[in-house]
């Protein structure tokens, strides 16, 4: 059986960091391409950054550029989002997605896997 699962959230005061991370397991995604997603409550779910399967090429959302970096361990099956100066407008469920072309998700927001989501709710 094919799992993303995401870990690392909780809840932080505005200015602080988090770590997320994405662990995959049932087989191998080191040629796919991975990102992360984020929807709060009310709203859409929105891109938050990819990277293609090498991790050498990433795509950040325009507003979250210099705040948010991601990283991937092909060795380790694992997706890892860095998220610094966090900001209250970042409360959401984060989710981690795969897919076989980076396109699908910095264009199309289309997963082959999805995890069920880690909840960030950042305090002011």
């Amino acid at each position: 059986q094919v799992r993303l699962v995401e870990s690392g959230g909780g809840l932080v005061q505005a200015g602080g960091s988090l770590r997320l991370s994405c662990a995959a397991s049932g087989r191998t995604f080191s040629t796919y391409a991975m990102g992360w997603f984020r929807q709060a409550p009310g709203k859409e779910r929105e891109f938050v950054a990819a990277i293609n399967w090498n991790g050498v090429t990433t795509h950040y959302a325009d507003s979250l550029k210099g705040r948010f970096t991601i990283s991937r361990d092909i060795a380790k099956n694992t997706l890892s989002l860095q998220m610094n100066s966090l900001k209250p407008e970042d409360t959401a469920v984060y989710y981690c997605a795969a897919s076989p072309q980076l396109r699908s998700i910095v264009v199309l927001a289309r997963g082959e896997y999805w995890g069920q989501g880690t909840q960030v709710t950042v305090s002011s």
